[in-house]
């Protein structure tokens, strides 16, 4: 989907002195906010962004001041892959 804004001229100047990439700018600031909302997933933020990674999506919405949303299902996956690591004497607690 396309989506396209109206701004006058002297305003999409001022913000694309800040902001280089207008366009790229914008689509973040919607991502970020749909995110907060619980609108989108961590996955569909890295989708959306073409972000390569889990990593990556984590340091975007840092950077992005947004934080959270640490569910129950990846605390017990991280409960079991700490439980593994364990296991195996790769770690010790």
């Amino acid at each position: 989907m396309q989506v396209t804004i109206e701004i006058s001229d002297e305003v999409a100047a001022q913000l694309q002195q800040a902001w280089v990439n207008l366009p790229r700018k914008i689509l973040e600031v919607l991502v970020v906010e749909a995110y907060r909302e619980d609108l989108l997933t961590r996955y569909q933020v890295g989708q959306i962004l073409g972000l390569s990674s889990r990593f990556a999506v984590d340091q975007f919405l840092k950077q992005s001041n947004v934080y959270g949303h640490y569910e129950e299902q990846e605390l017990e996956e991280d409960r079991q892959t700490m439980a593994n690591l364990v296991s195996k004497g790769v770690i010790q607690i």
